[in-house]
């Protein structure tokens, strides 16, 4: 590895939105509620900010579209967009400007008003040119599904409750958390008897899209602690894309996201891990699709491939469990305002290791790592972000 940030940028300020339909807030006031915790949560106002970025499918007003509200005047503020990567990717302009020694304090914020659209689906889907094969996200999922039964054996009353499982975890978890979207328990009979969306992806398999912002605060490790006693230090943040003709291929199984896996190898080396399966501590992973979350534990080598359904059985990937998966409620539950999910991913992360979390709160938490995948699953770009104290 030509270069590493470990232990050279810490997160010392979050701030989080309540995601959801939130038509009484416009964009701008969204970003300001982000930002103002935040803000107060590092003990830092506008003026210390040096630079910005922010992650959003939203292009209307580049980087103004947080330099207005925020009254950031004349600094350098830089809209990214990535899919549903953007707000790691605006975490990672963030800290590589800390850690390339151009600036002492950076603000990264991930907002989308997706509600306000007037259309379905995530804006842009509409714009592939007539040379791109065409599907739909929960259709693309859906593949996913069926092959990963076909391969490991299950049935399809096996497979569905496998993916049950998954989507009752995270909506418990979300029940706890004041600032999730979906707060309400389910039983397996309610998830197994949903309206189906893509067979056999149905309703509560599949995540909601949503209103939010989130941000963080980023500075130098070596000054981190002026600012707070308990500081969250970025351990690795690795980015992992492909062509989309690496899936049009008869070679590609549709059981698994090699980018996800390479993200995550390449992830691990930066951050010293040998074995990810004991040494993260909990996760926050891109669960648009319940299926997705099952693979993603094996990309990530938290499962052994086609073991999924022994560890969710297990209750391995539960809030008690030894590595907790979605804590917050996840994708499925806390809401999918796609620029701010990222963010929203480590603001769980840091609120954890601070000891924090309230009644979600998971024990020792150790390494955190959080996963953001952006675009279709045969042609994603894959954000992973580890921290830890």
């Amino acid at each position: 590895m030509t270069g590493s940030i470990k232990d050279r940028v810490a997160i010392v300020g979050m701030g989080c939105t309540k995601f959801g339909e939130l038509w009484d807030k416009g964009p701008g006031e969204l970003i300001i509620d982000a930002v103002t915790e935040a803000y107060k949560d590092a003990g830092v106002t506008s003026k210390d900010i040096q630079a910005a970025w922010v992650g959003t499918l939203f292009s209307g007003m580049g980087g103004r579209a947080i330099s207005e509200p925020l009254k950031l005047q004349y600094k350098p503020v830089t809209r990214v967009e990535n899919a549903c990567g953007s707000g790691h990717e605006a975490v990672r302009g963030a800290a590589y400007a800390i850690a390339a020694g151009i600036c002492d304090i950076c603000l990264a914020v991930g907002f989308e008003k997706l509600k306000d659209e007037g259309g379905s689906g995530l804006p842009g889907m509409e714009n592939r040119s007539n040379t791109h094969y065409q599907s739909t996200p929960p259709g693309m999922f859906a593949m996913m599904a069926t092959n990963y039964f076909n391969r490991y054996g299950f049935s399809p009353e096996e497979g569905k409750k496998m993916l049950a499982k998954i989507s009752i975890k995270s909506h418990h978890n979300g029940t706890l958390n004041p600032k999730a979207h979906f707060r309400r328990e389910l039983t397996m009979e309610q998830v197994l008897t949903a309206p189906i969306i893509a067979w056999p992806l149905g309703l509560f398999d599949c995540c909601g899209v949503s209103d939010g912002a989130a941000a963080a605060i980023l500075t130098r490790a070596d000054i981190a602690k002026k600012f707070r006693p308990d500081p969250v230090y970025i351990k690795a943040l690795q980015i992992c894309a492909s062509p989309t003709s690496g899936r049009m291929t008869s070679e590609y199984d549709y059981t698994h996201v090699e980018e996800a896996y390479r993200g995550g190898v390449a992830a691990y080396k930066e951050a010293g891990i040998k074995e990810p399966r004991k040494e993260i501590g909990m996760a926050e992973v891109h669960d648009c699709f319940s299926i997705t979350e099952a693979v993603t534990m094996e990309d990530l080598q938290f499962s052994k491939r086609g073991k999924v359904k022994e560890d969710i059985e297990a209750g391995f990937f539960e809030l008690t469990g030894a590595l907790p998966v979605q804590p917050d409620g996840g994708l499925k539950c806390f809401g999918h305002p796609v620029g701010a999910s990222g963010i929203r991913m480590l603001y769980e992360m840091y609120k954890q290791l601070q000891g924090k979390a309230d009644k979600r709160q998971i024990k020792n938490p150790k390494l955190g790592l959080a996963h953001n995948m952006g675009n279709e699953p045969y042609a994603p770009v894959v954000s992973i972000c580890i921290v830890g104290l």
